[in-house]
């Protein structure tokens, strides 16, 4: 790992997402990348924090962990025809957040083909030395739910203990996992708190990104740490998705048949489940946002 910079950071909280088994639609990915471009542009500042820039904190190297016949290098070409190449692999950013009582610490990266012990043991060491206390992970999966529902997050402790102290499911879990899994047990043996964040992404409208399950994961992130977050063009780009899969469902019967039984599923399913708290949540994260702004 290469440490650029080692910034002071207040109780900062750590944010995880890697591209590919753990994210579907690449819900959880965009979700983080939402949170690294939140900040920059006036039009999404929250009070103070016009012209916040993430740092780069640290670089995986990513020669020892990845195979690069699974994720191989990008060449890119710019307007005066210069190539470039990216590697895959795995970047450490910190952003400040001065209107809240904690910094934020973003890991964004492609999953690792290899060595993930070794991996895990040295994201956790710069968790240590940047006095991280939490660890959110975020991911999204393959379900049988409506696109045109509400997307469906998540919550879940990897310990009874931690999932009861901080308010979420115990992980009941059992079966092959992903990278986030294996830094779940880890963070478990540190001691430090490690809560997953995973979206229900329709199985059929999974080819594309979806903003929608990007803003579900933000407004659980929102629910979770009790927090505003800039939501930028997220609504706009999750109408857009939901019509675009509307539109592919009405050309194909047996599609259009089959969502419409996921939608009459679903909704038998909630009536029971639409409750006070529901609604609550929903005007407390209003009355956030009325705050920040």
């Amino acid at each position: 790992m290469e440490i650029h910079k080692i910034p002071a950071l207040r109780n900062p909280v750590m944010i995880i997402a890697f591209s590919g088994w753990n994210d579907a639609a690449e819900a959880a990915t965009g979700a983080v990348s939402h949170i690294l471009g939140a900040w920059t542009g006036s039009e999404h500042a929250v009070n103070d924090q016009v012209g916040v820039v993430p740092e780069l904190i640290a670089d995986i190297d990513p020669e020892e962990f990845y195979d690069f016949q699974v994720n191989r290098p990008i060449v890119d070409v710019d307007d005066s025809q210069i190539r470039s190449l990216t590697w895959p692999g795995t970047q450490v950013f910190g952003i400040p957040t001065p209107n809240l009582d904690f910094d934020f610490i973003a890991v964004r990266g492609v999953e690792p083909s290899m060595k993930w012990k070794t991996f895990t043991h040295d994201l956790l060491d710069l968790a240590d030395d940047l006095e991280v206390q939490m660890i959110i992970t975020l991911g999204s999966m393959l379900a049988d739910a409506p696109h045109s529902r509400p997307i469906t997050v998540t919550g879940s402790g990897a310990h009874p203990d931690i999932a009861k102290r901080l308010g979420v499911e115990v992980s009941r879990y059992e079966g092959p996992t992903g990278i986030l899994g294996v830094i779940a047990d880890a963070c478990i043996r540190r001691g430090i708190d490690a809560v997953s964040l995973w979206a229900a992404i329709p199985h059929y409208a999974s080819n594309s990104p979806s903003p929608k399950a990007t803003l579900a994961l933000i407004n659980a992130l929102e629910d979770f740490l009790e927090i505003s977050l800039p939501q930028g063009e997220l609504h706009e780009e999750s109408r857009e998705w939901e019509s675009e899969v509307d539109e592919l469902a009405r050309e194909d019967s047996d599609v259009a048949e089959y969502v419409k039984a996921l939608e009459e599923s679903k909704d038998s399913a909630q009536l029971s489940d639409v409750s006070g708290e529901e609604l609550a949540r929903e005007l407390e994260r209003f009355l956030r946002r009325q705050s920040g702004n």
